[in-house]
Order: C-alpha cells, then structure tokens, then sequence
C-alpha cells in the first residue's frame, strides 16, 4: 500500500483524556470530554496502521445504537454480528449493538458542518445503514475500556438513535444476522457481545 492510501483517522492524546478524568467503562459526562478534546489544537489525524498500535493516541469512534420502543413500552435495540471482512479483525463474530467507524482526513477535507466528528459519524451511518423512518440523535456518553488491546487505542462516543420504527437495514454485507432485538434478551447474553456493546447494554438498561 503506497502512502497516499493509507487511511488517516483522527486521535486525541491519551493524556488529554486523562487529564480529564480518567475512568474504565462507560461515563455520561460526554459533553465536557467532547468540549475539549474535540478543539482543533488537539485533534490530529494520523496513519490508521500506526495508532492500531499507539496508546499515547484514542481514536474517537462513534458507536450509535438504535432504539425502537414499542406500544407495550418495551425497549428494542439493533444488534448485528461482524461479518471477517469488516472493519477491525479483532472483534469478528462478536454481536455488536453499536453502529460507526473511524473519522477520516478525508471528513475534515469535505466537510459541510464545519466538525469533521459530525461529518464522520454520518457518513459511517450512511454507509453502513439505512434508516427508514424519523428519529431523533443524541450523545449519552463515552466508553473507555483499556483492558484490552483495541480498547487501549480507542475511546467510543456513544449515540442513542431513537427511531419510531424498527426499519433499521445494512447496507454493507459484513452486517449480518441483523435485526431489532428486546433489550431483556440482549442484557442475558452479554457474553456473546463485543466489550462496547455490553458495556452500554449495561450502563443504559441494565
């Protein structure tokens, strides 16, 4: 891969998270991170190779889980498994409940908003679902979890997309198994779910 391929994505330094406040799992205090880590100074976009590998880096990474309540109130959540040719190997085969992806140069180069993180994450969802019907977007919180090797390099930014129906569709053939599933099934099987989604299975109903 020459270097003109190779994918630039935008991090922040660990040690501005940390200052912060440092914390393992899930926060709702996203807008007071966000306020700052995402100020021009401090973001920088960098060879995606080189930060899988860097924890002195967090990529930002918005992880949007999409809710659908229905009439007897009950909380559906889509979940989907990871297909061996999408995105990060290390999580294949794991249920996620979460949609998104990295926020490349190419977001800051293009975009309309004037906040790459923005353009970013709605290019991710454009790409990898289709949403047919309203909704509405919110940030809840951010998840941490240097436990293990992929967490160590990546800080999720959690959105809570409610749709007022399940008609939430993949786009790409990687998301498989796909669908609407109650939020009691999911909080029973949070072994078969990557580390993200458990964590905010368990900090949004739990």
């Amino acid at each position: 891969m020459s270097i003109a391929q190779v994918e630039h994505i935008l991090v922040v330094p660990t040690a501005e998270f940390r200052n912060l406040g440092y914390f393992q799992g899930f926060s709702p205090d996203a807008p007071r991170y966000l306020e700052h880590l995402l100020q021009p100074a401090l973001i920088s976009f960098r060879p995606r190779p080189e930060m899988e590998e860097d924890p002195s880096f967090k990529q930002l990474i918005p992880y949007v889980i999409f809710e659908y309540v229905d009439a007897d109130g009950e909380a559906w959540v889509f979940q989907y498994v990871r297909g061996k040719g999408q995105g990060e190997s290390r999580l294949h085969s794991k249920r996620s409940v979460g949609v998104g992806g990295h926020i490349s140069s190419e977001d800051a180069a293009e975009h309309l908003s004037g906040n790459p993180y923005e353009e970013g994450m709605r290019r991710e969802l454009d790409e990898e679902v289709e949403i047919d019907c309203e909704y509405e977007i919110e940030c809840v919180g951010l998840i941490n979890d240097d436990q293990n090797p992929v967490g160590q390099v990546h800080l999720g930014v959690v959105h809570r997309c409610r749709v007022v129906q399940p008609a939430v569709r993949p786009r790409e053939s990687e998301i498989i198994e796909a669908g609407f599933i109650p939020v009691s099934q999911l909080l029973l099987e949070l072994d078969r779910c990557e580390t993200w989604s458990s964590i905010c299975l368990q900090a949004l109903y739990g």
